[in-house]
């Protein structure tokens, strides 16, 4: 699809989380006529993200938005792979431990799991898959990644998820102790929406 067609449409964010909304606006908004969350346009589905890869995920709750709204839609879906835990918790980072869990919970459970590891061997990634999928059906796809470690305690108020323990490569800092805009500039998410802006922007679908 052409950009200046694109540019035509409104693009539905299959998210509510407000933190993610500024960072998808930021910068995809320059590309389509207007961005809504999901609450703003009325559009509430539940999609089961059963696929085992992040960007499986993704393209499913991308189609799934598009097919409901009939508007183009992005879709993302991210998580913690640690290596000394062979990439877990990965796709199912929202869902370690299972169901009816707090974020604080499932940090501690990574941070017992990982209680004999010492410092040099707490190797970890974000990865963030991002998709657009626009009405006639074009799909534009990318993959971002933030490399780092894992820290030994939780620190940081702001953020959600393990950033407290997410010490990104070339910081002393978790992400949680980072502004948005000081996160948002090297997280594996804006990373991601970058890329897709850009293979948007030259025409570059799937």
């Amino acid at each position: 699809m052409e950009q200046s067609n694109a540019q035509k449409l409104t693009l539905l964010a299959a998210t509510n989380n407000a933190g993610k909304l500024v960072e998808i606006k930021e910068i995809l908004a320059p590309y389509f006529a207007d961005v809504l969350s999901a609450k703003q346009a009325n559009v509430f589905i539940d999609v089961d993200e059963d696929a085992d890869t992040f960007l499986g995920n993704a393209i499913k709750k991308a189609e799934e938005f598009c097919k409901a709204s009939g508007m183009a839609a992005v879709a993302d879906d991210s998580g913690l792979c640690i290596d000394a835990l062979n990439g877990e918790p990965g796709v199912y980072s929202a869902r370690y431990m299972g169901e009816g869990h707090t974020d604080a919970e499932r940090t501690q459970f990574v941070l017992d799991k990982l209680a004999d590891v010492p410092e040099g061997k707490r190797t970890a990634r974000f990865v963030s898959a991002a998709v657009i999928v626009m009405p006639d059906g074009t799909r534009y796809s990318a993959l971002g990644t933030c490399e780092g470690k894992i820290g030994f305690e939780p620190k940081g108020e702001n953020g959600f998820g393990y950033d407290p323990v997410f010490i990104p490569e070339g910081e002393d800092r978790a992400f949680s102790q980072m502004t948005d805009e000081e996160k948002n500039a090297i997280s594996h998410r804006g990373r991601a929406m970058r890329l897709l802006a850009e293979k948007l922007m030259r025409g570059e679908c799937d």
